[in-house]
């Protein structure tokens, strides 16, 4: 989060994604993980208190999931610096909201996720009892179940893990007896892709400042632009249906939306 910083992070386009989503004035605000680089460094929730100071003017609401770099340093004295941010979410490391017709679960990829572990029966138990008024079902996680990125890419990227890829498994066994419609979105990888496997629609949306991963790009994928992608995600519900769209930052002036989709409750 230092502002200095221009190997890790753009700040230019960080902050006017801040300011951007103030303008939107949304009714929540969602973040995929990674909301500092080193969770145990206090001078880097400062600088996040600065550049988000908007956000708490506006009295905005903010539901995080934990990234790796918010417990690098130290779990313990990044998670004293991490929740005290976040009141809404009660110091839990995974947690549920209901927001109107909308189930909010973030899990913490940092954490177990694998099957058996206490997080993916918390997360199988609220999937099995998604109340019958419940038309969509946001899961938000770090690690995402699916990408495009790998270890080895030239500039950087992460692989999907096995134990996300086993909970996107989990996630569309449910999804196939389920009424409301699941939309995952995860982060890490720093850019935005787009998948729809087995009626489930996953979004890998890391595009709020760090330095970007250059995805390989196929004809068939939702959103072919190459290069890098800062952006942020907006999302409007209307009763069953559910309208996404990718905002990428062009300039501080210069906002463009790249690519939409619409989700329908059964």
């Amino acid at each position: 989060m230092d502002p200095n910083d221009t190997r890790h992070s753009n700040a230019t386009a960080r902050v006017a994604l801040v300011n951007r989503i103030a303008k939107e004035k949304p009714f929540f605000v969602g973040i995929s993980g990674d909301v500092v680089y080193e969770g145990s460094n206090v001078q880097e929730w400062l600088q996040f208190d600065r550049e988000t100071k908007v956000w708490r003017d506006q009295k905005l609401k903010v539901f995080p999931a934990i990234g790796n770099h918010d417990v690098r340093g130290g779990e313990a004295a990044a998670l004293a610096n991490y929740f005290p941010r976040f009141p809404l979410i009660d110091s839990k490391r995974w947690y549920s909201v209901r927001i109107g017709n909308v189930e909010l679960l973030s899990l913490d990829s940092t954490a177990n996720d694998k099957p058996g572990s206490p997080q993916t029966k918390w997360l199988d138990e609220n999937l099995t009892a998604v109340p019958d008024d419940i038309d969509f079902v946001v899961i938000l996680l770090h690690h995402p179940p699916y990408t495009e990125s790998t270890d080895r890419m030239l500039g950087g990227g992460h692989q999907a893990r096995v134990p996300e890829q086993e909970l996107g498994e989990l996630i569309e066994q449910h999804q196939a007896l389920m009424r409301a419609k699941i939309l995952v979105i995860a982060g890490h990888v720093h850019n935005y892709e787009r998948y729809d496997r087995d009626g489930v629609m996953y979004i890998v949306s890391g595009g709020g400042g760090a330095t970007p991963y250059m995805i390989k790009r196929n004809s068939d994928d939702f959103y072919t632009e190459p290069g890098p992608t800062y952006h942020f995600c907006r999302f409007r519900v209307e009763g069953p249906r559910l309208k996404g769209e990718m905002i990428k930052y062009i300039d501080q002036n210069n906002f463009q939306v790249k690519d939409t989709f619409e989700l329908s409750a059964r």
